[in-house]
């Protein structure tokens, strides 16, 4: 992971990572873009599959995070729809009747680096529960530098695999 910076205001939280990964653009899109590998990498996410695609052909997702800020535990649904550009970039953009987030836009970048792919993720995302505003970015920011080089080593080595 090169850098993560992570920043609340007015209610709502904004993250914004770049990793390089020692993996093909192609592969490592596809694992992306695949929501039911998702707890295969990611040991917030409890549970995650790809749903029917949407009346207009756009894929369509639900993920179930379980997380905690100190005391404060609980689990959260999302559930969103998919655009997508080959190669290039996913936007996921959840929908807030059906989720536990007025607002949760999620965006990876892809980009051929230095014979691996480049990946700036983005999100901005607003609960609907309440979270500490003061302990919240700090616990999110600290979670994702101790456990996202993880998550990030489980993400490369699945596309490894798929790229071969």
């Amino acid at each position: 992971m090169r850098s993560v910076d992570v920043d609340y205001r007015d209610g709502r939280y904004f993250l914004r990572s770049d990793a390089w990964f020692d993996a093909e653009l192609e592969a490592l899109y596809a694992v992306f873009l695949d929501y039911d590998l998702s707890t295969q990498f990611s040991g917030a996410i409890a549970e995650s599959r790809n749903l029917e695609p949407a009346a207009d052909g756009r894929p369509r997702f639900y993920i179930r995070n379980e997380g905690c800020v100190l005391f404060f535990c609980r689990s959260f649904e999302r559930y969103g729809i998919v655009d997508h550009e080959p190669y290039e970039y996913i936007q996921a953009t959840i929908d807030p009747e059906t989720s536990d987030f007025l607002l949760s836009d999620e965006r990876w970048e892809f980009e051929r680096e230095a014979g691996g792919t480049l990946v700036t993720y983005s999100i901005e995302f607003e609960p609907k529960f309440w979270v500490p505003p003061l302990i919240g970015p700090y616990v999110i920011l600290h979670k994702l530098r101790d456990r996202g080089g993880d998550a990030l080593d489980r993400i490369e080595v699945i596309a490894q695999e798929r790229g071969q």
